[in-house]
């Protein structure tokens, strides 16, 4: 099927699917994230109970049995099995059913990111090896931890044989995934399942996380996690995160899909691990890039969903970026992050901040920050309650533990009033 020429087209967004602690579902995780609902909590997971980390955003009442079969239930792990179910939401958003599209399954592709894979899976069959010998080992351990394992899983579970792929590329492999999912389609494939899930909160991958100094170790959820204040310290793990559907704008209207966003430009930068004063410099330069690609002035953002790390320095280094990059826009322009009530997901941050930016330029309303009020930072960081606001194109931030940067520039659907 011949598209024109995709490459001046930006790809579309038609579908949204969520697991997340304050919501499984668009609608529930949107009314949550709109209304400032926090989901951050003690740690209740088997085993934790005795770790350093005692806040965190977890996924509760999610029953993986209902929504996924069997037999793909004892292949994975707890993040693929968020993947799956998310998938399956977002493809029914976007009104695409069964393996095939369009006559036939190569047209549709599979992405994901991911940061630390299957941890929960890994540490039990590992328990088995130490505990019990080889022979108590599952086969299913070559596979379940593996970063690749939610692509892999969905494109098997849907019949997609469209080009698939796995980022990992530090949380901000979030975004990064979402111009996987862009190149993919202008070279020709329809449509790109696309986004990130994580399940971090198992015990031995707790361990390894204590390792991050950026760990916020507060035992109050209510203060944990409070990015731009004064009284920072550190960020909050969370589980789950989104997956989107993301298709070629002529290939959707020509099924009748509803265009729920353009994917307008993205770019990424690396500045090194922890390394957050430079950071400043390398996200302006993702900002920037970003903004080049979509064709967008500064003055065209009108919301900012921020990374929000909750590191003093690697706050300040945020604020200064989104003003070295947006200029005096910066300090008016309304800047949110919704994550601060559900935890840092990692690679499933900036997806999820992605499916609330599609949400608020749906909606017209700028999602408050949960836990912040006192901020001091240059930042016109909404909190409290949401903002209305005219809303046609979003900015979204996402830097990764390891040095990654990433930004991505949404603008509002052709379908929405």
């Amino acid at each position: 099927m011949s598209h024109g020429n995709r490459r001046t087209r930006p790809p579309v967004v038609t579908g949204i699917g969520v697991v997340a602690p304050n919501g499984v579902g668009a609608e529930t995780f949107w009314k949550s994230t709109v209304e400032g609902i926090s989901a951050l909590d003690r740690v209740t997971r088997e085993g934790c109970g005795h770790l350093p980390l005692r806040v965190a955003g977890e996924v509760r009442g999610f029953d993986p049995e209902s929504t996924v079969e069997q037999r793909f239930l004892v292949q994975t792990d707890r993040f693929s099995h968020f993947a799956m179910a998310a998938a399956d939401l977002a493809l029914a958003d976007a009104d695409i059913s069964g393996g095939a599209y369009d006559g036939t399954p190569y047209a549709v592709g599979v992405v994901t990111a991911a940061g630390s894979g299957g941890g929960e899976f890994g540490q039990r069959e590992l328990q088995r090896l130490w505990g019990q010998g080889s022979t108590y080992v599952g086969p299913y351990q070559s596979i379940a931890w593996f970063y690749a394992a939610s692509t892999g899983q969905i494109s098997i579970r849907g019949g997609f044989k469209g080009p698939c792929g796995v980022v990992a590329s530090d949380e901000a492999g979030g975004l990064d995934a979402l111009a996987h999912a862009v190149g993919a389609v202008r070279r020709g494939t329809d449509t790109v399942i696309v986004g990130a899930a994580e399940a971090p909160l198992a015990p031995y991958s707790i361990v390894c996380q204590l390792g991050y100094r950026e760990l916020s170790t507060c035992d109050d959820p209510d203060r944990a996690y409070r990015p731009f204040t004064a009284n920072a310290c550190g960020f909050v793990p969370g589980e789950g995160g989104a997956m989107l559907v993301v298709e070629d704008e002529e290939a959707a209207r020509g099924r009748g899909a509803r265009i729920r966003a353009t994917v307008a430009g993205h770019a990424a930068t690396f500045t090194g691990a922890s390394r957050w004063e430079e950071s400043r410099e390398g996200l302006a330069r993702a900002i920037r890039g970003a903004l080049d690609a979509a064709g967008c002035a500064p003055e065209e953002i009108d919301v900012v969903f921020a990374d929000a790390l909750g590191l003093p320095e690697a706050d300040r280094a945020e604020a200064l970026a989104i003003a070295d990059a947006l200029g005096a826009h910066g300090s008016r322009v309304p800047v949110t992050a919704p994550k601060t009530g559900t935890g840092r997901a990692y690679c499933g941050a900036p997806v999820l901040d992605t499916a609330a930016a599609v949400l608020a330029l749906e909606h017209g309303l700028v999602p408050p920050t949960p836990h912040v009020f006192d901020v001091c930072h240059d930042l016109a960081l909404v909190t409290g309650t949401a903002r209305p606001a005219e809303l046609r194109t979003a900015l979204v931030l996402s830097r990764g533990l390891m040095g990654s940067n990433s930004a991505l520039v949404l603008r509002r659907g052709a379908d929405t009033p």
